[in-house]
């Protein structure tokens, strides 16, 4: 194959079987505060006593300060958010709501770095063989581009119903895809053997629950999924690039560059969207959400009165 040496029908089907274990588990955290709080507080503290030094040290394919960063990272984002829908007075406060777009950039960048990082990268390193080029450097400008086309947080608004979901109107659907490509490019650059896996199936368990379950939750269905894709990844570093499941990268350049420059044209795709709105029209995206004229977003708005 092209992305990937040949699949077995084994991994075929362990792919779907992580792609359902993520949205049903996402499902779980959005049903219960409690059991959320048992997920992204109570499991990562037993993990990170108990599990991860022995499973993510040195020399595993997890031990890297990204993997450590972004576990935590993402547990901030799931605490976080959860902060914001169930802690009265927090969903109107401003500053609050300037931690949704923080978080979310900050995961981004690290990504970023690390994409710079592995640029010069040639081998085996961190436990995986990285083919550095500049691949990195064009998805390292892709992820900065979906950064700065991040808008409308202060029209984050909390879900009528029990789940009190955290809705993020202005995160509308073709952001929501150049995001992907970008992280799966730089999934498949900087970690390719487990991108199979940590790149297509983890990404697409996010999108399906924003765009089919729950329209707008986005960035917290991809930070409940992430975190517990990192929790399950580093207490099992072998699953996704070592076991009878693994599907391998098949390290083409060709690949490599092809992902790379199709997130690249997405996100300068919404990049050129989004500010050709906020010049022609005077809007402020630090202020209002800038998708707002958009039939997409209205039904958002009035799925959530």
């Amino acid at each position: 194959m092209f992305l990937f040496e040949s699949l077995t029908w084994y991994s075929g089907i362990m792919w779907f079987i992580v792609l359902g274990g993520l949205i049903f588990f996402n499902e779980l955290a959005r049903l219960s505060k409690w059991f959320s709080l048992v997920l992204f507080l109570l499991v990562p503290i037993t993990l990170t006593i108990f599990v991860w030094p022995h499973t993510a040290g040195s020399g595993s394919p997890v031990g890297t300060w990204f993997h450590w960063v972004k576990v935590y990272s993402a547990l901030a984002g799931c605490l976080g958010f959860l902060a914001i829908r169930f802690i009265p007075g927090l969903s109107s406060n401003k500053y609050a709501l300037m931690f949704p777009p923080f978080i979310l950039a900050l995961n981004i960048s690290e990504a970023v770095i690390r994409d710079f990082q592995c640029y010069s990268f040639n081998g085996f390193v961190d436990g995986m063989i990285i083919m550095g080029g500049p691949w990195n450097i064009i998805n390292g400008i892709a992820g900065i581009l979906s950064i700065i086309t991040i808008t409308g947080w202060m029209g984050i608004v909390i879900g009528k119903d029990k789940k009190k979901d955290m809705i993020w109107p202005d995160m509308l659907w073709f952001w929501v895809i150049a995001y992907d490509i970008w992280n799966f490019a730089y999934v498949y650059n900087c970690v390719p053997n487990h991108s199979y896996y940590a790149g297509a199936a983890l990404l697409i368990s996010a999108t399906i629950p924003a765009l089919f379950i729950k329209k707008g939750t986005y960035l917290q269905a991809r930070a409940q999924t992430l975190a517990i894709w990192m929790m399950f990844t580093m207490a099992f570093p072998t699953f996704a690039g070592q076991s009878i499941f693994a599907a391998h990268a098949s390290y083409n350049p060709t690949a490599f560059m092809t992902v790379s420059i199709l997130a690249l044209a997405a996100n300068i795709g919404v990049f050129v969207y989004t500010y050709y709105k906020i010049f022609k029209d005077k809007q402020n995206p630090f202020k209002q959400p800038i998708h707002s004229d958009l039939k997409a977003y209205q039904e958002i708005i009035e799925a959530n009165k």
